[in-house]
């Protein structure tokens, strides 16, 4: 059975429906438009942003000869462009150019700087086992043993375990490091450090 029985009774109820809801409609039309060109433009806004962002990053690299004009940069990088994976990317060269110059407080605050910005990438977890070794060259062993202990990512995990088989042995704790080192060792550290093997089996001998 037809709902409706002739063309006439259609259009009679095309006409009640745009009555009782046409406004609504265009209405609601109206909006959608309106969040869908809202969400064009922020979107190009965002592309345009990262462009930006991006070409900044290269100049800051590339042609900044000078250490006290690359850092300024830096900061005004910061103010300037939203970018997390950019900024802690440039943090992590403030902090190497801090070690160099042996200001370990200023590539202490570099580094921490990406581990709470948390971009992503892994480059907090980077800047977590970059800030264990600064500790440790300040002599600060247990603060970057308990630092290393943040690292929790998997594809880490050797890095972590040969350096805490670093420090240890810096210790004195040599049955500690061989635990660290043959951990490390299990999880594939051998591949990205042929030196593993050899850390291991010369406390084995020793």
């Amino acid at each position: 059975m037809e709902i409706y029985s002739t063309e006439e009774q259609q259009v009679d109820a095309i006409k009640q429906f745009w009555k009782d809801y046409g406004s609504s409609i265009l209405i609601g039309a109206v909006v959608g438009l309106g969040g869908l060109y809202a969400w064009n433009y922020y979107s190009d806004a965002k592309v345009a942003q990262a462009e930006e962002a991006s070409k900044a990053f290269h100049e800051l690299t590339t042609k900044s000869a000078d250490e006290a004009a690359m850092l300024a940069g830096v900061a005004e990088f910061a103010k300037s462009h939203d970018q997390k994976g950019y900024q802690a990317l440039l943090e992590l060269i403030v902090a190497k150019t801090a070690v160099e110059a042996k200001d370990y407080p200023k590539a202490i605050d570099a580094l921490n700087k990406v581990i709470a910005a948390k971009p992503g990438a892994s480059l907090d977890v980077i800047a977590t086992l970059r800030l264990a070794r600064v500790q440790a060259e300040q002599d600060q062993m247990d603060a970057a043993l308990a630092t290393l202990e943040q690292v929790t990512d998997k594809a880490f995990i050797a890095q972590r375990e040969e350096l805490k088989g670093d420090f240890l042995v810096r210790q004195g704790e040599h049955e500690k490091a061989k635990v660290a080192y043959q951990a490390a060792m299990d999880n594939g550290g051998v591949v990205t450090s042929p030196a593993l093997k050899i850390k291991l089996d010369s406390l084995n001998q020793a």
